[in-house]
């Protein structure tokens, strides 16, 4: 079995190069995917979100232990379902900041900078509110507003605005900063993930092959080049121009890993044989930790009654008959970015506002109706690492996101999570607000939160760097995102930043995407 290009991983990025790369019917291209296809409805109703980090869709993994927050373990929500992060994420539309990605360039990511990447985020869009310097329509990607915004949402507005953070129209407009609706990966109330955006009209192509249920277990290396893949089953299938690694920023060092490509001393230890010794692979982990305050509401001013049987029915005539209500929610729609550290040179926190309780796992839901605050510091200066745990594949990941290690991310975080309470309890809210609930009024100093946070923290689902780009020999990709060191392999996902941008990275993963399809399509005249 022979293809020009074998996309290992259906995700944000690897669904959007096999449609890229097939457009060009003389190209044979196979993407492969691991997880399963997205017919289930909760891939594609937004509110489905509320299902998605309680196990659907995931492979189901955790952290190590933490040794910075008291061992704690952090379940660590992954997609294994095509699509990827793009069928399982809350659907928020943002890009980071315009520093992030000049950040990158000059750290000799030729070709990274904001003004250089802009024209692949307006690419992707199809923006059913803005066509302007920053936004495109057209493109493949629903972007919209979100279509059940709920009064609370404009009193967390007023509030925010009383402690000085201004409303916000566009966040991933001219300014990043200030507080306002979130735009959503939706089109017509429904997902735009990149298998329903990308794959849903490529399907059909002669020269597009997809095959979801089907594990790579390693990348086939002769004579310093990446010929092809190996699958869970033993089928051998070859590349005749290159292998493209999409499989996040935990699944692709992994499987590198697997391959016998990575830290020579790290394999030997788990008994694999080095076949390409590269030390940084699996290195540089970094992820946004999210604390969060969760206050009692006054009455129904959040979605939290709909979990109930006969209100989900409710809910669910009202989407068929006007794509309107809770489950046309992405349930975190609202939130903003603001500043922890005075002097820091963009916003440094992040907001979401969750339109009810015990949303996420492992975040309590409230007896009575809630509403959720989730902050996140958004430049952990800690790094962390994804090792193997043994040579069998069917052994999870060592995740390990080192969190807090650098004490200046938890101070960070602490002052993000009390500015997130002083908003929840600023004058606009006091209507629809009964009590904080957590932290509550008991955590008091920093001890105090540090402790709270080694019970209650969660991530923010934004795991970047393990397969870090740059032009030096450490770097695993190089800013054409090919493999350092091996021929015929490039990694095309979240993994390839070198530093976290600063918000969530899906908007940022399709971009990878879409710009590499562009360098690629060039390369060889496509």
């Amino acid at each position: 079995m022979a293809y020009d290009f074998i996309i290992v991983g259906g995700g944000s990025a690897g669904c959007l190069l096999a449609a890229r790369l097939s457009e060009n019917p003389e190209v044979n291209v196979l993407l492969l995917e691991a997880g399963s296809r997205d017919s289930h409805p909760f891939y594609t109703l937004p509110a489905g979100f509320a299902k998605m980090t309680k196990g659907i869709g995931s492979w189901g993994w955790h952290t190590v232990p933490q040794k910075h927050m008291n061992g704690m373990s952090i379940r660590f929500t992954q997609a294994k379902v095509i699509g990827g992060g793009s069928s399982i994420n809350a659907q928020i539309y943002t890009r980071g900041n315009r520093l992030d990605y000049d950040e990158w360039r000059q750290m000799g990511c030729t070709g990274w900078g904001y003004d250089d990447v802009l024209p692949f985020f307006k690419k992707a869009e199809d923006n059913d509110t803005y066509d302007n310097e920053y936004h495109g329509k057209g493109g493949p990607l629903g972007v919209s507003k979100p279509a059940a915004p709920l009064p609370i949402c404009e009193a967390y507005f007023r509030a925010a605005g009383a402690l000085g953070i201004p409303f916000n129209e566009d966040m991933t407009g001219e300014k990043q900063d200030g507080v306002g609706y979130y735009q959503l990966t939706q089109k017509h109330a429904r997902r735009s993930s990149t298998s329903k955006a990308y794959l849903a009209k490529a399907r059909t192509r002669k020269n597009l092959t997809i095959r979801t249920g089907v594990e790579t277990r390693r990348l086939r290396v002769e004579n310093g080049r990446v010929t092809g893949v190996e699958t869970a089953a033993g089928e051998v299938i070859t590349a005749a121009r290159e292998v493209l690694l999409s499989s996040g920023a935990i699944g692709s060092p992994r499987l590198l890993m697997l391959s016998g490509i990575g830290p020579k001393a790290h394999l030997g230890d788990v008994g694999i044989e080095a076949v390409f010794d590269h030390p940084d692979v699996g290195a540089n982990l970094q992820d946004h930790l999210d604390l969060f305050t969760i206050l009692e509401c006054a009455g129904d001013f959040t979605y939290d009654k709909y979990a109930e049987p006969l209100w989900s029915a409710v809910a669910g005539l009202q989407y068929l008959l006007t794509r309107k209500g809770p489950v046309a929610s992405s349930l975190f729609e609202t939130g903003g970015f603001w500043y922890a550290e005075e002097g820091a040179r963009s916003p440094d926190i992040q907001f979401h506002l969750g339109l009810g309780s015990g949303i996420e796992a492992g975040v309590e839901k409230m007896k009575n109706p809630g509403v959720t605050l989730n902050s996140a510091y958004l430049r952990p200066r800690a790094r962390g690492s994804v090792r193997l745990k043994s040579a069998n594949p069917a052994d999870a990941p060592l995740i390990d996101p080192n969190y807090w290690a650098d004490p200046h991310d938890r101070e960070m975080s602490i002052r993000g999570l009390k500015l997130a309470q002083e908003i929840m309890h600023q004058k606009a809210l006091a209507p629809f607000i009964k009590r904080e609930m957590i932290p509550g009024p008991e955590v008091k100093t920093d001890d105090d939160y540090f402790h709270y946070a080694c019970r209650h923290a969660k991530t923010d689902h934004h795991p970047a760097g393990t397969c870090r780009m740059g032009n030096d020999d450490r770097a695993v990709v190089d800013p054409e995102l090919k493999f350092n060191g091996l021929d015929g392999l490039r990694v095309v996902d979240a993994s390839i930043m070198p530093t976290l941008i600063s918000s969530n990275t899906n908007a940022a993963a399709i971009m990878i995407g879409e710009k590499a399809a562009d360098m690629i399509a060039r390369e060889y005249g496509l």
